[in-house]
């Protein structure tokens, strides 16, 4: 039970956090710069200030405790927002911004996104520097909540109450193959698709939505090859008979790369929205309002984006 006379100290949390996000107390000591005996006397603070463990040794790590898990966002929130307001009373200059952004990307949106976006940053804010990430579904919404990353670019996500989001765009899909393809000339039929063997990327094993909404219909493709990066996918499609289905924007890219046609994909496929997300936390942050804005600018730009947009 909880001691109503024990007093609390706002840098506890500081301690709860550093151990939930790097799951031990020698790298939460590392992280806040304290000695290991600080730590360990702040977490037995906190042990009687909840009275609940917390967290509970497994291996090396630490694990959380469901009061600790139950707390956390919380905490986090809180913190992020003191973080949040003591920068607000500065006056906010790109120019002199030293920070580092980590963004949640897929490769295809990596690859035409950066090269406009470090352009702009080169010359607002040349201390900025750039992370670029890739991050199961399931975990975009505990990072952001973290703070360990600041921004993700994805497909429409599963999206808790803390974090925002913003329509970007709409993206849509296209079959890509060699330029002498014996399918390349001509209309792309239905059944020629289907016929035709392909080449399938996937970084963490999950089945295409394309494939799903075939399985429904009781149809399916030959998938010969499994990629975890659509560049290496499309080379293969480059020189083999392989068909490659894709976003436009990244096949448009590519193929100034690569002796590559495209055709329009014939089975009808809504339009898939990406969005950009964040935790609610960062609200308030001008130099991640800044970031966040020059990143959609910069994605807005893109020729590759306007031509997918387009169609």
């Amino acid at each position: 039970m909880n001691r109503p006379g024990l007093r609390m100290d706002l840098n506890l949390f500081r301690v709860l956090d550093a151990i939930y996000t790097h799951g031990g107390i020698s790298a939460a000591a590392r992280a806040l710069h304290l000695t290991q005996p600080a730590i360990t006397h702040s977490l037995n603070r906190l042990r009687e200030l909840f009275g609940d463990p917390l967290f509970v040794r497994q291996g090396n790590r630490v694990v959380p405790t469901d009061k600790a898990r139950t707390v956390m966002a919380e905490v986090q929130l809180h913190l992020k927002g003191l973080q949040a307001t003591t920068r607000m009373q500065s006056a906010f200059r790109a120019a002199e911004l030293d920070r580092q952004f980590s963004v949640g990307f897929r490769d295809v949106l990596e690859s035409i996104a950066f090269p406009p976006l470090l352009a702009r940053i080169e010359k607002l804010a040349p201390k900025v520097r750039l992370v670029s990430r890739r991050i199961a579904a399931g975990e975009v919404e505990r990072e952001l909540g973290a703070g360990t990353i600041d921004l993700v670019i994805d497909r429409r996500l599963p999206a808790g109450p803390r974090l925002t989001s913003e329509h970007l765009l709409d993206e849509s899909l296209v079959v890509v193959m060699r330029r002498k393809h014996p399918l390349a000339a001509g209309t792309l039929r239905r059944s020629d698709y289907l016929n035709a063997r392909h080449v399938a990327v996937s970084q963490l094993g999950e089945a295409a939505p394309l494939d799903v909404l075939l399985a429904q219909d009781g149809r399916s493709r030959e998938i010969r090859l499994v990629c975890q990066h659509y560049f290496s996918a499309c080379q293969v499609a480059a020189a083999t008979d392989l068909l490659l289905t894709m976003p436009r924007s990244c096949a448009t890219g590519f193929s100034q790369l690569l002796p590559i046609a495209t055709q329009p994909l014939p089975i009808k496929l809504k339009p898939i929205p990406i969005l950009a997300y964040w935790h609610q936390s960062k609200n308030n942050d001008r130099a991640h309002e800044w970031f966040r804005r020059l990143l959609i600018e910069a994605i807005g730009a893109a020729p590759e984006f306007r031509v997918s947009t387009a169609h």
